[in-house]
């Protein structure tokens, strides 16, 4: 999915931001971790204002249809230099999010 870069001899894909992002993010949710803007750009070089665009994308349909959890991060992990409210997400796969809701409606009716 991403673009050829170069010439005909040696053709190399490049990843677009979104694609980056959404690998990040998907490897980051199979560990149940977190992450906010600023440690997103951090690891992939890209702006904040970018990396929330491209995460609002990835919940459309034609863009995959994933799942976009925010919460907001516990005053303990905050860092000191920041001194306000901060975002984290986590990007699910949607068949993934079914099934955990699913399983969490079964277990709550066998109680």
């Amino acid at each position: 999915m991403g673009r050829n870069r170069g010439t005909s001899k040696a053709r190399t894909v490049v990843p677009t931001q979104r694609e980056v992002l959404r690998d990040v993010m998907l490897a980051a949710g199979k560990y149940g971790a977190w992450m906010t803007l600023r440690e997103l750009g951090r690891l992939t070089r890209y702006g904040e204002t970018s990396i929330s665009a491209q995460l609002r994308h990835l919940r459309k349909a034609n863009c995959g249809g994933y799942v976009l959890e925010k919460r907001v991060r516990q005053a303990d992990v905050i860092g000191a230099e920041e001194h306000f409210v901060v975002w984290e997400y986590r990007l699910t796969p949607r068949r993934a999010a079914r099934l955990r809701t699913a399983t969490s409606k079964t277990r709550a009716a066998r109680r």
